[in-house]
């Protein structure tokens, strides 16, 4: 009994030898690893935009016609209140001649009517005619001096429509471009209008910013207000890639999604005083974010869980989980940590996805 005892336990101590050998034998895994520490840096973040006037406005006749002059040509720049085309006024000037005529015949009846009153009033007080002539010459004064009215009010009318055949340009802008001829029949019907002026001076430059984006934004600054005043005088970069000489500014993020491509819309607006930017041409806006003395790490260095960023800390050679928090903008390359890790942290560098909680790690070379 003692001699199987002394077997036993002799398998036993043999066994957890192994099985210690073994674990002092186990590799540690090579990690890229590094040093926490600060630095300045910019980060940039560059979405595809599109640039359009201020004001876009259609230019659409309000009465019908000929087009009789077209007086500007595509890509002009015009003036407020400039004339664009003209309608053939034939018709529309006989409007406010027969219009005019008639403002004449009422204003005659009306002082036919007044002159009938005015006799009819002397007669009542002197018992000659009866209360129901007096009556009748005030009706008839009244209606006349109702048909007047009713006479200016066309006249305005034609006077109007008169007006309406010449088309001037709403605000300063550039003509955009010009489908019709001379000659071509118009109207408050036709397609597309007869041209558009854009308002140039300032230019709207739309794009659209990721939902995590704007919601890592929103939350960051504490409201959709917050975040838009705080975004950094941006560059817009056009399709030949030139940089344009003056910054713009973020003026409005949309509060809906588009569940479609899962982004939300924002407008910038760049001043075009030296007129090089087009309206409905494409580009490139770059945000840039100025830090200094920040703690940067690569994005590499990083995994998330349930939106929660993580990094691999090595405490004693072995890996452990910290999550951090992180600026909500990066250039897709880097994170700027405001949290969670501090100067002289030694993390795993690259492979973050890859590590496991307690793994011994060596630092490749």
């Amino acid at each position: 009994m003692n001699k199987m005892i002394f077997i036993l336990a002799t398998v036993l101590v043999m066994q957890g030898c192994r099985q210690q050998g073994a674990e002092e034998e186990a590799p540690a895994t090579d990690f890229e690893t590094m040093t926490v520490s600060k630095q300045d840096i910019t980060l940039e973040q560059s979405y595809p935009a599109q640039i359009e006037g201020r004001q876009s406005i259609k230019i659409i006749p309000r009465v019908e016609g000929y087009l009789r002059q077209i007086c500007v040509k595509e890509g002009q720049r015009v003036k407020k209140g400039q004339v664009l085309f003209v309608i053939d006024q034939a018709s529309y000037q006989a409007e406010v001649k027969a219009a005019e005529a008639n403002v004449a015949v009422a204003k005659a009846g009306v002082e036919t009517a007044q002159l009938n009153y005015d006799s009819r009033k002397t007669l009542y007080q002197k018992n000659v005619v009866s209360d129901y002539d007096l009556r009748a010459a005030t009706a008839n004064l009244s209606m006349a001096k109702a048909q007047s009215q009713q006479a200016q009010a066309q006249l305005q009318s034609a006077r109007t429509k008169l007006s309406y055949t010449v088309l001037r340009s709403p605000s300063d802008g550039v003509v955009g471009s010009l489908p019709f001829r001379v000659g071509d029949f118009v109207g408050p019907s036709t397609q597309g209008g007869l041209t558009t002026v854009a308002d140039a001076h300032e230019m709207y430059v739309y794009f659209s910013l990721t939902e995590r984006d704007a919601m890592s934004r929103i939350a960051w600054y504490g409201s959709l207000e917050k975040a838009v005043a705080a975004f950094p005088p941006i560059l817009l970069l056009t399709a030949n890639g030139d940089t344009c000489a003056v910054k713009g500014r973020v003026e409005s993020i949309s509060g809906v999604v588009d569940s479609s491509t899962g982004s939300v819309s924002a407008r910038a607006v760049f001043p075009n005083t030296d007129n090089h930017l087009l309206s409905g041409s494409t580009g490139s806006i770059v945000i840039p974010n100025e830090l200094k003395q920040v703690i940067v790490i690569p994005q590499s260095a990083t995994y998330e869980i349930q939106d929660k960023t993580y990094a691999w800390r090595l405490v004693h050679g072995k890996a452990e989980s910290k999550m951090i928090s992180v600026l909500p903008t990066s250039d897709g390359t880097h994170y700027v940590v405001t949290g969670g890790l501090a100067v002289g942290d030694v993390i795993v560098a690259k492979g973050a996805s890859y590590v496991k909680e307690g793994q011994q790690i060596i630092s490749a070379k």
